[in-house]
């Protein structure tokens, strides 16, 4: 019988080991018992500093990877996660530190934006990632699973297709080390359940950066905290990093106002410690210095977002009401008989596969697309404010400045307030320096909070918010749960984010296939509970029949069937044609109350055939406008599923 570290094995030997060689036996075994806890690391990464700009994005971050480990990178937006990763990569140079990589150790890395533009199908792309040793079979496995043939041409792959042939070229190599940068993004629901459950097999050791915590905590088994451009390790899941946190910021706040009664002491014998002597002690007022520099540098490493949605009147009680709407693309159903009632307060999300109708149904619950069955009846009061999953809001010509103001003056209103654009940026942590950027060339993260900025200096008691959690750091999200939640007004959420909706939602909206949508109580752990499994991948769609030749009806320029990218003039159109359709509408609202004057036939008869030949007119184009547009949004969700 041996005991090692409280574990009893029964290993008996035919003969008796010499001092020497059991030791080194019970070396072994305990190796063995333990493999991270003995084993060397992997990779190490130490007193790493790197600057960008005039000022260090990393100034002394460390950490190491053992076998087996499962690692999350944390931080802010522009905190250096993605920056450290790749110096982990060895795809990036430090300034400053070292890194050691285990000789004969394989690593893979996922980039947040793949390129794959010097190869012409996916499957060149994913082979090329493979050693002599690995399996081709195991890529063409994985494309299969990850509903890709292969054969695809990368220049006409959505963003979504582009990130799952990527993840199939990290897991196909089978590598001793992984490294995921946002490896959710573009995904929807199913295939993020099949991603966890996929890296939760996995026995090599990875770093993982992301912004949706159910998958972090899911997956990890410590936790590096990028802050101030150094790092601190729990050796603990996400699960529990929040709280520690929360901890470390509340010692770091009591040691703050410490250091500020100490400077107030200071500054007291400055002032009146010294009046008898013609000399002031030249160290004390150093220390004097260095505790002001050390407070300052305190203050702008704790520096917070502020988020709060603009006040405006209350709106009715009954908020939506949709009652048994349909809306078909040819054989295609994408809202079946769906009736909800939405009222004031609700926060809903809307859940489903990509090219489900997510969207769609959106559109359709806030007045923006009419139903070919049944009514959506929107109730009174209403100030809606969208923040959409494109951005689109956002011109890339546009500085930060004039993204704020939307190009007039320096200043906005905001609660009724009329507030200074440097003061508002402060807000959603931009710096005044940065007030000339182009929105071009801001980050994912800084676009997000951007657009958040501009939602939210709108009067609204109705909110929509279309995928909000992308390229959102953890802080941000904690901030927006707790604007949505305190919001005295409606929110409906798209979202792929589990953790988000659990938080937010107290009804849930899923899509059952085929055009069936049904609402669930609670968020989206209630939705399991009650159906039993989650969120479905999209069964394949029925083929659109063609229309009658005698009726030439509006067609994509390239049907979605036949290629992976929507053409420039199809974009164009899906972009403006809801604007046209508003100015066409106001028109008709203007001939309209012409014929409000009961005397007109009349008076002026004329006058009458001609106004309301012109409505008839009208109301035939929006209505061809408003086909085209469906045909472009169904194309559009298609591509993205």
């Amino acid at each position: 019988m041996i005991r090692i570290d409280g574990y009893q094995t029964n290993l008996r030997c035919a003969f008796p080991l010499p001092p020497a060689l059991r030791y080194k036996f019970l070396a072994l075994w305990r190796a063995w018992l333990y493999p991270s806890r003995m084993a060397p690391p992997l990779l190490i990464l130490n007193d790493i500093a790197l600057t960008l700009g005039s000022s260090p994005l990393l100034d002394g971050a460390s950490f190491s990877l053992s076998e087996r480990d499962r690692l999350c990178l944390v931080g802010r937006n522009g905190s250096g996660k993605s920056t450290l990763l790749k110096i982990a990569a060895g795809e990036l140079e430090q300034d400053r530190g070292t890194r050691f990589l285990q000789p004969g150790t394989t690593m893979r890395y996922l980039p947040q934006e793949p390129d794959l533009t010097a190869y012409s199908t996916v499957l060149d792309y994913v082979l090329d990632g493979l050693s002599d040793a690995d399996d081709p079979y195991t890529a063409r496995y994985l494309l299969t699973e990850l509903g890709l043939t292969g054969a695809e041409n990368p220049e006409n792959l959505s963003g979504g297709e582009a990130r799952r042939a990527a993840i199939v070229r990290a897991l196909a190599a089978k590598p001793d080390i992984l490294l995921l940068d946002e490896p959710t993004n573009h995904l929807d629901l199913p295939m993020i359940e099949w991603l966890e459950d996929e890296l939760k097999s996995l026995r090599c050791a990875m770093i993982i950066i992301s912004h949706d915590r159910r998958f972090l905590s899911n997956l990890s088994r410590a936790t590096v905290w990028i802050d101030g451009g150094k790092t601190r390790r729990l050796d603990q899941g996400f699960a529990q990093f929040e709280a520690w946190r929360d901890k470390v910021l509340e010692e770091e706040e009591l040691a703050a106002h410490k250091l500020d009664r100490r400077i107030v002491n200071e500054e007291h014998w400055v002032r009146y410690g010294v009046t008898a002597r013609r000399k002031r002690n030249v160290g004390r007022m150093a220390r004097l210095g260095d505790l002001r520099q050390e407070a300052r540098d305190a203050r702008r490493s704790t520096s917070t977002l502020n988020l709060a949605a603009s006040d405006v009147k209350t709106s009715g009680q009954m908020v939506v009401e949709a009652e048994k709407i349909d809306l078909s693309y040819g054989l295609r159903a994408i809202v079946k008989n769906f009736s909800t009632r939405i009222l004031r307060g609700n926060r809903v999300g809307i859940v489903g596969a990509n090219g489900a109708g997510k969207t769609t149904l959106l559109k359709m619950l806030t007045g923006q697309l009419a139903p070919d069955v049944g009514h959506v009846k929107l109730g009174t009061n209403l100030e809606l404010a969208t923040l959409d999953q494109s951005r689109a809001s956002l011109r890339p010509e546009w500085t930060l400045k004039e993204a704020l103001t939307d190009g007039h003056g320096d200043s906005l209103v905001v609660n009724g307030v009329s507030r200074h654009v440097m003061s508002y940026m402060k807000d959603f942590l931009f710096m005044p320096e940065q007030a000339r950027t182009p929105v071009s060339v801001l980050s994912g993260g800084e676009r997000a909070r951007l657009a958040l900025a501009r939602a939210l200096a709108k009067p609204t008691n109705f909110m929509v918010l279309d995928e909000p959690t992308n390229d959102l750091d953890i802080e941000t999200l904690d901030l927006l749960e707790e604007m949505v939640a305190e919001l005295p007004g409606t929110v409906i959420v798209v979202s792929h984010d589990r953790d988000f909706l659990d938080r937010v939602c107290t009804s849930v909206i899923v899509s059952e296939g085929e055009g069936t949508w049904l609402e669930y109580a609670g968020g989206y752990a209630d939705m399991v509970a009650q159906r039993g499994h989650g969120v479905s991948a999209l069964s394949k769609l029925p083929e659109t029949p063609k229309a009658p030749a005698e009726e030439k009806p509006w067609k994509p320029t390239i049907a979605p069937s036949n290629r992976k990218k929507m053409s420039f003039k199809d974009k164009h159109a899906l972009e403006t044609l809801p604007k046209e359709i508003a100015v066409l509408q106001a028109k008709l609202a203007k001939l309209r109350h012409v014929l409000d004057d009961a005397n007109l036939y009349a008076q002026n008869p004329a006058l009458f055939d001609k106004t309301s030949l012109a409505i008839a007119q009208g109301e035939t184009q929006i209505g061809k406008m408003e086909e085209q547009w469906l045909a472009l949004e169904v194309m559009r969700e298609e591509l993205e599923a």
